[in-house]
């Protein structure tokens, strides 16, 4: 994480020719997250992305389906690939998901990305990611590609050997199924751990591609917040690392710097097929506007 400054150029234009060819694969093959309620920000930042961009549709609560389903549609009419969220233990009947999947298909959407949840206890049928996938449902409404997650730095209520397991067999089990199979990471601050995850997620034999987390542009402020509420490690060492002090918790700060360093540590052949995925928690627009601008992407459409 680095202080965006005014004088900030394109990637690649003070770095090495390799590095910024790297840099500008990451950012070109992104994706972006965003909620129900951001809608109408990601059409005024639709000329600044590109089409076919996957946007990721969250499934929080407090926001229904007819809102999750209407963000998903306009997603995809705004000529994007639309990524609709779906929590396992948040889910009260089949019939629920039945119906929401329905729905997402009427709106061409063929993409899901399938997670646990939060509540400790299920509400209804569904105990974990698996087993929505296991219920043969997403195939049978149209659901071709799968998303599932990653934890590079680890999860504060799930131990390291679980957390493998578990995906190892979610990706064994969409393989059976005939998905095609994406993971997405959670976001940090620090390269260093998701090369060595994503090292050992190939020596796993795991060929999926991997969508790496990362923070969109935001106030440190808020960043640690999101930091604290999703479990992020944001020690000071780190934090330090990246030139933010306790006296700068104002000053915004974008991603390019951990972005520099995970692609220098990047090699595909020992890494395998990764991407960006954005967190835009400075804003959906702001964020789209970073990348086109490291990218070099000003006039994508």
């Amino acid at each position: 994480m680095a202080l965006v400054t005014q004088d900030s150029r394109n990637i690649g234009e003070d770095s090495g020719h390799g590095l910024g060819e790297r840099m500008r694969k990451l950012l070109r093959g992104h994706s972006i997250e965003i909620t129900a309620k951001d809608v109408n920000s990601l059409s005024e930042a639709a000329q600044l992305v590109p089409a076919g961009t996957s946007i990721s549709v969250t499934f929080l609560p407090g926001e229904d389906v007819d809102a999750r389903v209407a963000a998903a549609g306009a997603a995809k009419r705004l000529g994007f690939s639309p990524v609709s969220h779906i929590s396992a233990r948040r889910l009260k009947s089949t019939a629920e998901l039945e119906t929401f999947l329905s729905r997402l298909a009427q709106h061409g959407v063929e993409s899901a990305f399938v997670v646990a949840g939060d509540p400790a206890q299920p509400e209804g049928p569904f105990e974990d990611a698996l087993a929505v996938i296991q219920s043969g449902l997403l195939a049978k409404h149209g659901i071709g590609r799968v998303g599932i997650s990653g934890y590079p730095e680890g999860h504060p209520q799930i131990s390291e050997e679980k957390l493998w397991r578990a995906l190892k067999d979610k990706h064994a089990a969409l393989k059976v199924l005939g998905h095609e199979c994406e993971i997405t990471t959670q976001f940090g601050f620090d390269a260093g751990p998701v090369l060595t995850w994503l090292e050992r997620v190939r020596e796993e034999g795991i060929e999926a591609k991997v969508r790496v987390g990362v923070a969109g542009p935001a106030s440190v402020k808020t960043l640690l917040r999101f930091a604290a509420r999703c479990g992020v490690g944001a020690s000071a060492k780190v934090m330090a690392k990246y030139g933010v002090s306790i006296t700068k918790l104002l000053t915004t700060a974008g991603p390019d710097r951990i972005i520099e360093e995970f692609a220098s540590g990047l090699n595909p052949r020992i890494h395998g097929d990764v991407a960006l995925h954005f967190y835009p928690f400075g804003g959906v627009k702001n964020t789209a506007e970073w990348v086109a601008h490291f990218a070099g992407l000003e006039a994508v459409r």
